[in-house]
């Protein structure tokens, strides 16, 4: 059944849907020699190039999708290149079976933590689009005293310049001196969301880590800068939340990178009961 281009090249494993939009109207990509247009719908059986590389597209849906998750230190920056020379996150990744690599949720240049990669771009898009209300939750390190109104403003909502924003979830998680830890919860991914939330506030944060996406949490023994592969279990929990079947194990040729550096499955913190 033909479906549209941008969903095509995603499923691919091409990127994701709003990548391989943006490729389309920058006249990255051609149909049958003619350049491609936004809401275009394939078959599959046409000629496809992406910067005039051709597309494999049947051989690519044929392998099973790849998931990993990385632990960025900060100081890396979450684009394919940098044009200041900083380390990117792709730096350390092994190349995908086939595809390219696909962030879900980008961190900022001083936020460290957990992102996850995969090459199944329809699965990417929905976790990270809004509409789907995936949970990520981040340790956050602030400086001084937060006082009880601040707090249930962030909980209830502010107005950022970008439109109204909230925590559905802030626990205190101790602290010493003038340094406090708080564990909080958001279901969107707008650019720099958590602290300006406690900006709002006049709150500083001086450290900022991402814990979990959706169901995956940052693994205890998982030092910065080191992957893991996700095991069946912790795939099977990322579809779920994505609201898509999970490709069944072994239906698919497995990928030749089956293990990682420096992972193991012990959990960074255990997940709250809501």
């Amino acid at each position: 059944m033909p479906e549209r281009l941008q969903k095509f090249l995603a499923n691919a494993g091409y990127g994701s849907r709003r990548q391989v939009e943006a490729w389309i109207e920058a006249g990255r990509v051609q149909v049958d020699g003619r350049p491609a247009v936004l809401g275009q719908r394939v078959s599959g059986d046409e000629r496809i190039l992406v910067d005039g590389r051709p597309v494999d597209a049947q051989a690519a849906a044929a392998r099973e999708p790849e998931l990993i998750v990385y632990h960025k230190p900060v100081g890396e920056v979450c684009s394919r290149s940098d044009p200041e020379g900083r380390p990117t996150v792709y730096d350390k990744l092994p190349p995908p079976a086939h595809g390219r690599w696909i962030g879900i949720g980008r961190l900022d240049l001083n936020t460290s933590g957990l992102i996850l990669f995969t090459n199944d771009g329809e699965l990417a898009n929905r976790l990270m689009h809004p509409s789907q209300v995936v949970d990520r939750e981040y340790a956050v390190r602030v400086l001084g005293e937060v006082s009880a109104e601040a707090l249930e403003a962030l909980r209830r909502g502010v107005q950022l310049e970008d439109g109204p924003a909230r925590f559905t979830d802030i626990q205190e998680a101790g602290g010493r001196g003038a340094n406090h830890w708080y564990h909080v919860v958001i279901q969107e991914g707008r650019k720099r969301e958590v602290r300006r939330l406690w900006e709002s506030q006049g709150v500083q944060v001086s450290r900022l880590m991402r814990v979990r996406y959706g169901p995956i949490l940052l693994d205890r023994k998982l030092r910065p800068g080191h992957w893991r592969p996700l095991d069946a279990g912790d795939r099977a929990a990322l579809y779920q939340a994505a609201g898509l079947p999970n490709p069944k194990p072994g239906s698919r040729p497995k990928s030749k990178h089956a293990v990682g550096r420096g992972g193991c499955s012990t959990p960074h913190r255990k997940r709250r009961r809501k």
